[in-house]
């Protein structure tokens, strides 16, 4: 059976399974009960932004936790223990964040390649949020975190997350705060996949390392001070 005759037989299953549905029907109309639990137990926000840091080092993730003036001097020192002299950045990261960084920095923009990219040592982002029960941190393309291929490409993600206002328990409240019209890009730990024999590789189709920083306080508002904690 070749490819389009396929199509056209789902299509056809398709077509035959809405027969009875009224040309005028909308899926707003019936609305699906969204009745179940939405975490797992009671906990206070200190305790969900902990579970996130235990699921993040879970998935091989390396975190990190600073306030916001101590931010620049954080990634500044993670930069360096790097080697990163090349580093890509989205065009909306704050710029304080990287006052006290000594690179060179790449804005994303349509001419930064992939090919370019590859030659880059690190990125740094910011997030759209983090989920603490599955441990993943999620991008949707803001001005804090550029293109999808910013993140895919270098070897090693650097990303900060606001413990304060990006921080949720469960997928079920994060779905509830993103907007299905962006693209989202879901991240649970550095790039990784395993063979049949489960011999686990990582680097495949990403970073081979993520580093998650935590900050406390409102990180937006950071204006370069380089002290490092």
């Amino acid at each position: 059976m070749n490819g389009g005759s396929s199509r056209e037989l789902i299509l056809g299953r398709v077509r035959r399974a809405l027969r009875d549905v009224p040309a005028t029907e909308q899926p707003a109309g019936h609305p699906v009960p969204r009745d179940y639990a939405e975490k797992h137990g009671e906990r206070s926000h200190d305790a969900t932004v902990g579970l996130l840091a235990e699921n993040l080092a879970d998935y091989r993730a390396l975190v990190h936790r600073t306030d916001a003036p101590g931010l620049p001097g954080l990634l500044a020192r993670l930069l360096r223990e790097r080697g990163a002299r090349r580093v890509a950045v989205p065009a909306g990261l704050p710029a304080g964040w990287l006052a006290g960084a000594a690179a060179e920095f790449l804005l994303d923009s349509p001419d930064l390649t992939a090919r370019v990219l590859d030659s880059v040592d690190s990125v740094v982002t910011g997030c759209a949020l983090a989920i603490a029960e599955t441990g993943t941190v999620v991008l949707d393309a803001g001005p804090d975190q550029g293109s999808r291929r910013l993140t895919l490409v270098p070897d090693h993600h650097i990303c900060v997350v606001r413990t304060g206002d990006q921080v949720v328990d469960s997928v079920p409240q994060a779905v509830r705060r993103l907007s299905p019209a962006r693209p989202l890009t879901w991240i649970s730990g550095p790039s990784a996949t395993s063979d049949i024999e489960l011999e686990r590789v990582e680097g495949v189709h990403g970073p081979r390392t993520l580093e998650v920083v935590l900050v406390t306080g409102d990180s937006r508002e950071v204006t370069g001070d380089s002290r490092e904690p």
